[in-house]
């Protein structure tokens, strides 16, 4: 009974976290296209199926071993190939903004459809996770911490009297990205608690 229910939690998070990070991935191969580098493209990642996108240990050895998280291949991106008009700031910002969004999306728009047509109630727990998947992989991505996302915004913003701060900084934000994994209440503060809350909203919303 034990291993039934172990088996059946890692299901509930893994195809949920399968699925988020394929349209994560697909979301920043996209824009990187509609920006002009078709970089991802050429490399078959511009597409919706998870085996283009899987990485063995983030996305299979880590979530199924009960890790209570995880990560894609990262979709490479030429800022030299950007078009002229947006040019290479702008195009890495929006790109790397591309694929928090699409969760934040995928999260608002399955609690409307769902909430809408009123799913079976069996299908509650892996809506519910998917739902609350998304918004935490969303905020979780928008921290200006390298390689997140939000770093990369933070980058094509930064002004150049602060750049070696911020190069100093990133030479170590891996122990700060380990510290944010592994130690989510720090100083009191538990930093995933909005997003947790906003996501419990949209479960609600859905009829969960």
């Amino acid at each position: 009974m034990l291993e039934s229910n172990w088996l059946l939690e890692r299901f509930l998070f893994w195809i949920p976290l399968v699925l988020s990070l394929t349209v994560h991935e697909w979301a920043h191969a996209a824009s990187a296209k509609a920006l002009g580098d078709d970089t991802a493209e050429r490399l078959g990642r511009l597409s919706l199926n998870p085996l283009e996108h899987i990485d063995p240990i983030g996305t299979l050895i880590l979530p199924l071993l009960g890790i209570p998280f995880g990560w894609a291949k990262p979709v490479p991106v030429n800022p030299l190939r950007f078009r002229a008009d947006v040019g290479m700031g702008t195009g890495l910002m929006l790109t790397a903004l591309a694929g928090p969004i699409s969760n934040l999306l995928l999260a608002l728009l399955t609690a409307v459809i769902v909430g809408m047509s009123a799913a079976p109630a069996a299908a509650m727990p892996i809506i519910k996770s998917f739902i609350v998947l998304n918004v935490l992989l969303a905020f979780f991505n928008l921290l200006p911490i390298p390689p997140l996302d939000g770093s990369r915004v933070v980058d094509s913003l930064v002004p150049h009297s602060l750049r070696p701060a911020w190069d100093g900084f990133a030479q170590y934000s891996a122990f700060a990205l380990i510290a944010l994994i592994f130690l989510p209440r720090m100083g009191g503060i538990d930093l995933f608690a909005w997003p947790q809350q906003w996501a419990m909203q949209l479960v609600k919303i859905a009829g969960g």
